[in-house]
């Protein structure tokens, strides 16, 4: 994709990109393990928790934390003729998607809460805020530092490498790393923990610039659909699955349970909705279908998961994941898959303080470069404490439908026209395209999958 933007621009851009503040080096997310591995714990300069946040915000008290409002330019930059905000067909403005100016120099998850928080002005869409443009986290940091291109060759490395060390770990009851078991939660409420896919501190054109082609047209496709039209299509709303990258959304995971057995290890995760993750310890992959997988060629919204012990550390390959939509994130395709290491964290006493959780997420068809997901998970309390309340599964009934491509309450008793969607064929865009995109001139398919001309830079 070209740049074009103001030497300004530019110059602010490079600039958070190498990190010009005090400070320079920041804290690594990455665990200590006492050695240098073949494709785990290495260290990540930039700790994504200490940077502000990209977007425009407007808090409930009022206050404004942005570059400018009501469509006005900040001093400095030179606004574009049309951008997301006032353009008449996104999909013509393919050469303007790699100029944060094109989002108002905002994040994701700005362009999401723009309509809903007010801060997109008196005269929406055009009078959208700008958020600040000096502001970004550098890809460099998002994408895997490991040598690997398929999930594959990365678990096979860290299972040799576990070899030779020794293992695999063949834990019995008794030799379990038991202190596991519990209540955890991501800290990120109480101390800053966030992690990037939280699209808080990444300009567009950063998140653009992971992704192929078709999946850049999906990111603006949905940016569109938040910051202009006001119609969010979340799949929560609507009480359909959430998918597999929602596991690391703050709200539907941020309360965790972990149980360990000698031949399984289960992570529950309870918010928005519930999601869990068995990890089958031992086992291995059939490998005669187009994916990875343990039972039936049949993708699965959260994946099958098999791993192993390097004495306490845990290592997963997660496969057959359901194409999905992450809101705010972007898109994955049936081909993801996911390298996941939870290695134990101690205080200086030695005590078990809960885990360190890295995630290499591996999707040939959306990612250009394999990424790199960092959090943290506190243990709170132990299955037998007496506050430790029961799961409450949460069950979702529908109180929102789609009428007319507008997420509408409803009430019990009403009558409306209801077309069903098609679950396996991106129903969000469906509805956007239908009823919110009329005149726009969407790519074919021949064009839209020339990686070639389209590729990032």
């Amino acid at each position: 994709m070209s740049m074009s933007m103001s030497a300004q621009l530019r110059a602010a851009i490079v600039c958070a990109a190498l990190a010009c503040r005090p400070g320079g080096i920041h804290a690594q997310q990455a665990a200590d393990i006492g050695f240098v591995s073949v494709g785990r714990a290495a260290p990540l300069v930039d700790d994504v928790s200490t940077r502000p946040q990209v977007g425009a915000t407007l808090q409930r008290n009022g206050a404004f934390d942005g570059a400018a409002r009501a469509g006005q330019a900040p001093p400095g930059i030179k606004p574009l003729q049309r951008d997301l905000f006032t353009t008449p067909d996104f999909y013509a403005d393919r050469a303007l998607w790699s100029d944060p100016r094109y989002f108002r120099c905002n994040s994701p998850i700005a362009l999401e809460n723009l309509w809903a928080s007010g801060a997109i002005g008196s005269n929406p869409p055009a009078s959208a805020p700008w958020g600040h443009c000096d502001r970004d986290y550098p890809r460099k940091s998002i994408i895997s530092p490991y040598p690997f291109r398929t999930a594959q060759a990365h678990y096979q490395a860290l299972l040799e490498e576990t070899k030779r060390r020794g293992g695999p770990a063949v834990h019995t009851g008794a030799t379990l790393p038991n202190d596991w078991n519990g209540i955890y939660r991501q800290p990120r409420f109480t101390a800053r923990n966030d992690n990037w896919i939280a699209m808080r501190h990444l300009q567009v054109p950063t998140v653009l610039s992971l992704l192929t082609a078709p999946y850049q047209q999906r990111v603006v496709q949905e940016a569109y659909h938040y910051g202009h039209t006001n119609k969010p299509m979340w799949p929560s709303q609507y009480c359909w699955p959430e998918g597999f990258l929602r596991r690391w959304h703050e709200w539907a995971a941020y309360d965790r349970q972990v149980m360990v057995t000698p031949q399984m290890v289960q992570i529950y995760m309870s918010g928005a909705r519930n999601f869990v993750t068995n990890v089958h310890v031992g086992r291995s992959f059939k490998m005669d279908g187009p994916v990875p997988r343990l039972g039936e060629q049949v993708p699965r919204w959260y994946g099958e998961t098999i791993g192993f012990w390097d004495h306490d550390t845990l290592i997963t390959w997660t496969s057959n994941i359901q194409s999905w939509t992450a809101h705010t994130a972007f898109e994955n395709s049936g081909k993801l898959q996911s390298i996941e290491i939870y290695t134990p964290l101690h205080d200086a006493s030695g005590r078990f303080t809960g885990l360190n959780h890295e995630a290499i997420l591996y999707d040939p068809d959306a990612l250009v470069n394999p990424i790199r997901i960092f959090e943290r998970m506190d243990k709170r309390a132990d299955f037998a404490d007496a506050e430790v309340n029961p799961i409450v599964f949460t069950e979702c009934i529908q109180t929102i439908y789609p009428v007319k491509g507008t997420a509408t309450p409803l009430t019990p008793g009403r009558v409306i026209e209801f077309e069903v969607p098609d679950m396996y064929g991106r129903p969000w865009a469906q509805i956007w395209e239908k009823y919110w995109e009329q005149g726009m001139k969407r790519p074919d398919q021949e064009d839209l999958f020339n990686f070639d001309k389209e590729s990032p830079k």
